[in-house]
Protein backbone atom coordinates (compact mmCIF):
# COMPACT_ATOMS: atom_id res chain seq x y z
CA UNK A 1 0.00 0.00 0.00
CA UNK A 2 1.60 3.62 -0.72
CA UNK A 3 1.90 6.20 2.00
CA UNK A 4 -0.29 9.47 1.74
CA UNK A 5 2.88 11.40 0.94
CA UNK A 6 4.03 8.84 -1.62
CA UNK A 7 0.59 9.65 -3.41
CA UNK A 8 0.70 13.13 -2.76
CA UNK A 9 3.74 13.30 -4.94
CA UNK A 10 2.59 11.66 -7.42
CA UNK A 11 -0.75 13.78 -7.53
CA UNK A 12 1.56 16.74 -8.23
CA UNK A 13 1.57 17.83 -11.74
CA UNK A 14 4.15 20.25 -11.88
CA UNK A 15 7.18 20.93 -8.95
CA UNK A 16 5.96 22.85 -5.57
CA UNK A 17 8.20 26.17 -6.99
CA UNK A 18 5.77 26.55 -10.13
CA UNK A 19 3.12 27.06 -7.33
CA UNK A 20 4.95 30.69 -6.52
CA UNK A 21 4.13 32.36 -9.80
CA UNK A 22 7.62 34.95 -10.50
CA UNK A 23 9.36 32.30 -9.40
CA UNK A 24 7.51 29.43 -11.21
CA UNK A 25 7.95 31.58 -14.18
CA UNK A 26 11.75 32.96 -13.88
CA UNK A 27 12.77 28.69 -13.21
CA UNK A 28 10.28 28.01 -16.67
CA UNK A 29 12.37 30.51 -18.53
CA UNK A 30 15.38 29.43 -17.58
CA UNK A 31 14.83 25.77 -18.24
CA UNK A 32 13.75 26.67 -21.71
CA UNK A 33 16.93 28.44 -22.23
CA UNK A 34 19.08 25.64 -21.39
CA UNK A 35 17.26 23.06 -23.20
CA UNK A 36 18.03 25.48 -26.46
CA UNK A 37 21.50 25.87 -25.60
CA UNK A 38 22.06 21.97 -25.04
CA UNK A 39 20.18 21.62 -28.59
CA UNK A 40 22.87 24.17 -30.03
CA UNK A 41 25.39 21.80 -28.94
CA UNK A 42 24.38 18.12 -29.16
CA UNK A 43 26.06 17.40 -32.76
CA UNK A 44 29.72 17.87 -30.37
CA UNK A 45 28.57 14.18 -29.28
CA UNK A 46 29.81 13.13 -32.63
CA UNK A 47 33.78 14.07 -31.72
CA UNK A 48 33.02 10.95 -29.11
CA UNK A 49 31.59 8.27 -31.73
CA UNK A 50 32.85 6.16 -34.70
CA UNK A 51 32.22 8.91 -36.87
CA UNK A 52 35.14 11.20 -38.10
CA UNK A 53 35.43 14.10 -36.68
CA UNK A 54 34.59 17.11 -37.66
CA UNK A 55 37.31 19.69 -38.86
CA UNK A 56 37.33 23.51 -37.90
CA UNK A 57 37.64 25.45 -40.75
CA UNK A 58 37.98 29.37 -39.56
CA UNK A 59 36.77 32.72 -41.23
CA UNK A 60 38.53 36.29 -39.40
CA UNK A 61 37.19 39.12 -41.65
CA UNK A 62 34.07 41.46 -42.76
CA UNK A 63 30.80 39.88 -41.75
CA UNK A 64 30.25 37.31 -44.29
CA UNK A 65 29.21 33.87 -42.65
CA UNK A 66 25.37 33.83 -42.06
CA UNK A 67 24.45 32.00 -38.82
CA UNK A 68 22.85 30.11 -40.50
CA UNK A 69 20.95 32.31 -43.43
CA UNK A 70 21.30 35.88 -42.22
CA UNK A 71 24.36 37.30 -41.36
CA UNK A 72 24.40 37.94 -37.12
CA UNK A 73 21.32 40.22 -36.09
CA UNK A 74 19.10 40.96 -33.15
CA UNK A 75 15.49 41.78 -33.00
CA UNK A 76 14.86 45.42 -31.47
CA UNK A 77 11.49 47.05 -30.90
CA UNK A 78 10.32 49.87 -33.31
CA UNK A 79 11.50 53.49 -32.80
CA UNK A 80 9.86 56.03 -34.52
CA UNK A 81 12.97 55.71 -37.82
CA UNK A 82 12.09 51.88 -38.05
CA UNK A 83 7.99 51.84 -38.33
CA UNK A 84 8.63 55.04 -40.91
CA UNK A 85 10.42 53.26 -43.34
CA UNK A 86 8.17 50.54 -42.87
CA UNK A 87 5.24 51.98 -43.55
CA UNK A 88 6.78 53.80 -46.62
CA UNK A 89 7.64 50.14 -47.91
CA UNK A 90 4.10 49.24 -47.49
CA UNK A 91 2.72 52.12 -48.96
CA UNK A 92 5.30 51.68 -51.89
CA UNK A 93 4.19 47.73 -52.09
CA UNK A 94 0.80 48.58 -51.84
CA UNK A 95 1.27 51.03 -55.42
CA UNK A 96 3.27 48.47 -57.09
CA UNK A 97 0.37 46.13 -56.60
CA UNK A 98 -1.80 48.51 -58.19
CA UNK A 99 0.25 49.95 -60.95
CA UNK A 100 0.85 45.13 -61.55
CA UNK A 101 -2.80 44.83 -61.29
CA UNK A 102 -4.75 47.95 -62.38
CA UNK A 103 -8.26 46.05 -62.83
CA UNK A 104 -7.68 45.19 -59.40
CA UNK A 105 -6.79 47.68 -57.31
CA UNK A 106 -5.98 48.15 -53.25
CA UNK A 107 -6.80 50.77 -50.95
CA UNK A 108 -4.00 52.37 -50.16
CA UNK A 109 -3.79 52.93 -46.08
CA UNK A 110 -2.38 56.12 -45.31
CA UNK A 111 1.30 56.63 -43.42
CA UNK A 112 -0.53 57.51 -40.35
CA UNK A 113 -2.42 54.12 -40.41
CA UNK A 114 0.11 52.75 -41.41
CA UNK A 115 2.85 54.15 -39.05
CA UNK A 116 1.29 53.39 -36.24
CA UNK A 117 0.46 49.56 -36.89
CA UNK A 118 4.33 49.29 -37.20
CA UNK A 119 5.00 50.49 -34.21
CA UNK A 120 4.19 47.53 -32.39
CA UNK A 121 6.77 45.66 -34.40
CA UNK A 122 9.87 44.29 -34.00
CA UNK A 123 12.68 44.64 -36.54
CA UNK A 124 15.94 42.77 -37.13
CA UNK A 125 19.31 45.18 -37.13
CA UNK A 126 22.72 44.40 -37.70
CA UNK A 127 24.72 42.76 -34.25
CA UNK A 128 27.33 45.31 -33.38
CA UNK A 129 28.96 42.93 -30.74
CA UNK A 130 27.37 39.41 -29.85
CA UNK A 131 28.35 35.64 -30.17
CA UNK A 132 26.10 33.48 -31.98
CA UNK A 133 25.93 29.51 -31.74
CA UNK A 134 24.23 27.80 -34.75
CA UNK A 135 23.53 24.21 -34.13
CA UNK A 136 22.93 21.45 -36.37
CA UNK A 137 20.05 22.37 -39.03
CA UNK A 138 17.87 19.28 -40.55
CA UNK A 139 14.38 18.28 -40.65
CA UNK A 140 12.25 15.36 -41.23
CA UNK A 141 10.13 14.80 -43.89
CA UNK A 142 8.33 11.42 -44.29
CA UNK A 143 9.10 9.49 -41.40
CA UNK A 144 10.93 10.39 -38.19
CA UNK A 145 14.12 8.34 -39.76
CA UNK A 146 13.94 10.19 -42.72
CA UNK A 147 15.99 13.34 -42.16
CA UNK A 148 16.75 16.07 -43.82
CA UNK A 149 19.94 17.85 -43.96
CA UNK A 150 19.63 22.03 -43.71
CA UNK A 151 22.96 23.89 -42.24
CA UNK A 152 25.78 22.93 -40.46
CA UNK A 153 26.97 23.79 -37.24
CA UNK A 154 28.31 27.51 -37.23
CA UNK A 155 30.08 29.84 -34.50
CA UNK A 156 30.16 33.75 -35.10
CA UNK A 157 31.77 36.68 -32.74
CA UNK A 158 31.07 40.03 -34.80
CA UNK A 159 32.83 43.29 -33.54
CA UNK A 160 31.93 46.61 -35.11
CA UNK A 161 31.81 44.97 -38.97
CA UNK A 162 34.26 42.37 -38.11
CA UNK A 163 33.62 38.70 -37.80
CA UNK A 164 35.55 35.59 -36.58
CA UNK A 165 33.57 32.53 -37.50
CA UNK A 166 34.32 28.61 -37.31
CA UNK A 167 32.23 26.06 -39.41
CA UNK A 168 32.80 22.23 -38.89
CA UNK A 169 33.92 20.56 -41.93
CA UNK A 170 32.65 17.02 -42.33
CA UNK A 171 32.75 14.66 -45.47
CA UNK A 172 29.40 14.99 -47.56
CA UNK A 173 27.94 16.93 -45.14
CA UNK A 174 24.39 16.00 -46.78
CA UNK A 175 24.76 12.25 -45.80
CA UNK A 176 27.27 12.76 -43.10
CA UNK A 177 24.84 14.34 -40.57
CA UNK A 178 21.95 12.03 -41.80
CA UNK A 179 23.74 9.08 -40.74
CA UNK A 180 24.64 10.78 -37.28
CA UNK A 181 20.93 11.63 -36.40
CA UNK A 182 20.32 7.90 -37.11
CA UNK A 183 23.07 6.82 -35.18
CA UNK A 184 22.21 8.91 -31.88
CA UNK A 185 18.46 8.44 -32.43
CA UNK A 186 17.63 5.12 -33.93
CA UNK A 187 19.41 2.95 -31.84
CA UNK A 188 20.38 1.73 -28.00
CA UNK A 189 22.70 3.76 -26.21
CA UNK A 190 23.35 0.37 -24.08
CA UNK A 191 24.45 -1.27 -27.42
CA UNK A 192 28.48 -1.77 -28.31
CA UNK A 193 28.98 0.27 -31.17
CA UNK A 194 29.20 -2.31 -33.65
CA UNK A 195 25.51 -3.03 -33.34
CA UNK A 196 25.01 0.58 -32.92
CA UNK A 197 26.06 0.56 -36.09
CA UNK A 198 24.59 -2.57 -38.15
CA UNK A 199 21.28 -1.16 -36.36
CA UNK A 200 21.47 2.49 -38.33
CA UNK A 201 22.17 1.06 -41.68
CA UNK A 202 19.18 -1.58 -41.40
CA UNK A 203 17.18 2.32 -40.25
CA UNK A 204 18.63 4.52 -42.65
CA UNK A 205 21.09 2.42 -45.36
CA UNK A 206 22.39 5.68 -47.41
CA UNK A 207 23.25 4.10 -50.58
CA UNK A 208 23.12 6.34 -53.51
CA UNK A 209 23.48 5.10 -57.38
CA UNK A 210 24.54 7.96 -59.51
CA UNK A 211 24.01 8.27 -63.65
CA UNK A 212 26.16 10.12 -65.71
CA UNK A 213 24.88 12.05 -68.80
CA UNK A 214 25.73 10.76 -72.36
CA UNK A 215 26.85 6.88 -70.55
CA UNK A 216 25.64 4.27 -69.57
CA UNK A 217 27.98 4.32 -66.23
CA UNK A 218 26.35 3.84 -62.88
CA UNK A 219 28.16 4.24 -59.49
CA UNK A 220 27.01 2.67 -56.42
CA UNK A 221 28.10 4.52 -53.16
CA UNK A 222 27.80 3.38 -49.50
CA UNK A 223 28.11 6.95 -47.14
CA UNK A 224 28.29 4.95 -44.49
CA UNK A 225 32.15 4.08 -45.55
CA UNK A 226 32.95 7.73 -46.52
CA UNK A 227 31.57 9.08 -43.19
CA UNK A 228 32.74 6.05 -40.12
CA UNK A 229 36.53 5.99 -38.84
CA UNK A 230 38.89 3.40 -40.73
CA UNK A 231 38.73 1.37 -37.38
CA UNK A 232 34.45 0.60 -37.76
CA UNK A 233 34.43 -0.19 -41.37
Amino acid sequence: MRSKVFQRILDKPFPWYYKIPKLGHLIHQAEVKYKILKAKFEWMEVYFSPFKAPVPKFYVGKVAVGVPHFYPRKWVKATPKLATEAALKEIKRFKDWNETNKGKPRRIPSFEELYKDKLNYQYPVDKKIGFDFVGLGYKTKWSDTDYRFEWGPVWSFVFFGWQIAVSFKVPHPEHYWVCWLTYKNHTYKQSRTRMKIHKAKEVNPEVWTSSFSGSDKKETVCYWDKVLKNKWL
